[in-house]
């Protein structure tokens, strides 16, 4: 069985102290061998500046492909592309192309009047220009899809429009991924499907967050979670939820794996050594 190659996501600093933890993260999760890293857009375009900062300073300072998220709130079609092609000249190749979420205290998703009216429109226009796209995907269904199978019809359209791959949002269980690829083949959807992992640093906060996307919870995980809490084990048994995950997403035949990191790297490091998926791991069997 053949290891899977592996990548990290991070949020643009807002601070100085931001910018310093940053840096730590790559220090730390660079020399692993990740096959991209990617940077998030904030809500409503709000870190667009501070992503493109942090996408352009990784790629010169680490020498890593970088995946700049981009999203359709809140601007024009050509502010839209402007961003893009100040990724082009930075020499950025790909983008994770997002609906994006509203504003704080926005209620739901309003289309610029001279923007993308959805993501697929930004995918056809960034992959027109030459961008390998990369798109969003729910195993858990969406808290705006409209009935069952809509995430799945949603993200055919995105791929008809020339997404090259697809990035799950996080789930719990191996199955609801399973489940989820297994539907998209069904539907003829043949680009990558990359589950999303996240290291859980947090449960308090992974659970609020899990509620508000969409992410269900299986209730023996919750009762695990909340006893490792209570013992003062949280983060061992997050990492071996973590490690556990990926090893059953890795014996389903999962190609590639993706990690939410926060921008704490330590625990996204330890699980992925413990896969045996880092680059000094693969050096150490050639020796």
């Amino acid at each position: 069985m053949s290891r899977p190659s592996i990548s990290f996501e991070f949020f643009p600093p807002k601070s100085l102290e931001a910018s310093f933890r940053l840096w730590d993260t790559m220090r730390v999760l660079a020399p692993l061998g990740p096959d991209f890293v990617s940077v998030t857009y904030g809500a409503g375009g709000t870190t667009r500046d501070l992503t493109h900062e942090a996408v352009e300073t990784i790629r010169k300072s680490w020498g890593v492909r970088v995946a700049a998220h981009l999203t359709c709130v809140d601007a024009s079609r050509e502010e839209t592309l402007a961003v893009a092609g100040r990724y082009r000249a930075a020499g950025v190749t790909d983008i994770v192309a997002l609906r994006g979420d509203p504003p704080g205290g926005t209620a739901g998703f309003t289309a610029h009047p001279d923007g993308f009216a959805s993501s697929v429109e930004l995918v056809e226009a960034l992959a027109s220009q030459g961008f390998a796209t990369h798109v969003g995907a729910y195993p858990d269904p969406h808290p705006d899809a409209t009935g069952p199978g809509a995430d799945i019809d949603w993200l055919k359209r995105k791929v008809e429009a020339g997404a090259a791959s697809a990035i799950t949002q996080f789930f719990f269980e191996a199955d609801t991924f399973f489940r989820f690829r297994d539907a998209c083949v069904a539907a003829g959807i043949e680009v990558p499907i990359i589950p999303g992992i996240l290291p859980i640093q947090s449960w308090a906060g992974v659970r609020g967050f899990a509620e508000r996307c969409g992410a269900r919870v299986p209730e023996k995980l919750a009762r695990d979670f909340e006893t490792a809490v209570r013992d003062g084990r949280e983060a061992l048994f997050a990492i071996a939820h973590a490690t556990a995950l990926c090893d059953r997403l890795i014996e389903g035949g999962a190609p590639h794996l993706h990690f939410y990191t926060l921008n704490r790297p330590e625990m996204t490091r330890d699980v992925v050594r413990a896969l045996g998926l880092a680059a000094e791991a693969r050096l150490e069997d050639v020796a």
